[in-house]
């Protein structure tokens, strides 16, 4: 048994069955072997090729070895057993010839920075919520690695890095900081990708940080934020300035809701008749959906809106089917006086007041904010959103933004 064994197996491992006459000759449709993973496809086209096939971990694999004859770009059948044998070696030591096969490598190294940079960021689309995250590494990509976007990915050195970070690093270093950031991401990925080997050149630790002095730590300041006592005056100011950006704004006053968040409404996110606006996880920060309860006055707003209904956005840009955009609330925001002053400043100004003058607890007030406090098991004990204690917050701000200060004080004994 065991010599017959080893006779079948000799028979499939025999080799060089074919001659150049033999393949000449052939017709017939479909893969005929030259033994041991070699064979020659004949499509009903009449066109033929040659394929190396192998198994590993059970799976059929293929690959082609390139078309048959004589011609410029064609493979020989000498030519293809030089090829299989390669094939079959790196097969042997456990590799992919698919990967590692010397023409597939040579063709990899041909790949540039600037290919494998815009490959990146097809892949990590999905993983960006915001357009201007897209529109950031899309500046990357074709502006500031302009320099090395033809240099061989495989070829990238430290010097290359240099060479581009170098003009930024004194005049814009949180700029350049980033950029140091995005060099070695699409490097990591290359390598992940069997495009690079060894140490990533964009590293600081051990590389860089010997060849650059640290970036400034630049203080980023904090949103400039209108103080809450003044905000009241300024919602009067607000509605003397027409149009659907003053009453955006308004809303994202009201809502202490982030500018996009506010801006990207959608009429199915709210329910008029709960006075409750869902923002779902996709459009939230955290990526978790968040519930809004709305005060009398934000329901005005809306109701206001629905009659100037064009869209699937409560507050329409003026631009085909796109919300209002961020410079829209800025606009408002300098016409009714507020100019030094950021959108995004009034949930700062929010926190500030119920931290200063209320006595609604701290949590309640985070919850509002869509932020998340306390660890891990804390969270998972505290499953509720506290919607309806919000609703009292949200009602009190919105009292107190009207100059009704009695209306907190019931409210806040009511929470």
């Amino acid at each position: 048994m065991e010599t017959k064994s080893v006779m079948k197996k000799s028979m499939n491992m025999a080799r060089h069955k074919l001659t150049d006459s033999k393949v000449k000759a052939i017709t017939k449709v479909g893969v005929h072997g030259d033994g041991d993973g070699l064979y020659l496809r004949v499509q009903a086209s009449g066109s033929r090729s040659w394929v190396f096939i192998w198994r590993r971990f059970g799976t059929r694999r293929e690959i082609g070895l390139g078309p048959y004859g004589s011609g410029s770009g064609h493979v020989s059948l000498a030519s293809a057993r030089v090829k299989a044998q390669e094939a079959r070696d790196i097969v042997g030591r456990g590799g992919d010839p698919k990967i590692e096969l010397s023409e597939r490598q040579s063709a990899i190294k041909q790949m540039t920075f600037g290919q494998i940079a815009d490959e990146f960021v097809d892949t990590m689309k999905p993983k960006w919520k915001s357009h201007k995250s897209l529109q950031r590494w899309e500046r990357f990509t074709k502006t500031y690695a302009k320099p090395i976007r033809k240099v061989p990915i495989e070829k990238i050195s430290t010097d290359d890095i240099l060479r581009v970070l170098k003009p930024l690093w004194h005049e814009k270093p949180e700029s350049s900081a980033k950029f140091r950031e995005a060099l070695k991401l699409v490097l990591d990925h290359a390598k992940a990708r069997n495009l690079r080997a060894g140490e990533n050149p964009a590293e600081w630790k051990g590389n860089l940080e010997a060849l650059l002095p640290p970036p400034k730590r630049l203080v980023r300041g904090h949103h400039a934020a209108m103080r809450y006592q003044d905000i009241a005056a300024f919602l009067q100011r607000l509605s003397a300035v027409n149009g659907v950006s003053a009453m955006a704004l308004e809303f994202t006053i009201l809502t202490a809701v982030r500018s996009g968040e506010a801006r990207g409404v959608r009429w199915d996110e709210i329910d008029l008749d709960s006075k409750l606006w869902t923002i779902p996880a996709a459009r939230m920060k955290a990526g978790r959906e968040h519930r809004i309860p709305l005060s009398d006055r934000a329901v005005g707003i809306l109701n206001t809106m629905q009659k100037l209904s064009v869209n699937e956005f409560v507050f329409p840009g003026s631009r085909g089917l796109k919300p209002l955009s961020d410079m829209s609330l800025a606009k408002a925001l300098k016409s009714a006086g507020g100019e030094g002053f950021t959108v995004h400043g009034f949930r700062s100004a929010f926190r500030d007041w119920v931290g200063n003058e209320t006595s609604f607890p701290r949590e309640i007030a985070e919850a509002a904010l869509a932020h998340e406090i306390g660890n891990a098991v804390e969270r998972a004990y505290r499953r509720g959103d506290a919607l309806e204690k919000r609703r009292y917050l949200m009602d009190a701000w919105a009292s107190y933004l009207g100059g009704f200060n009695a209306d907190v004080i019931s409210l806040e004994r009511r929470a």
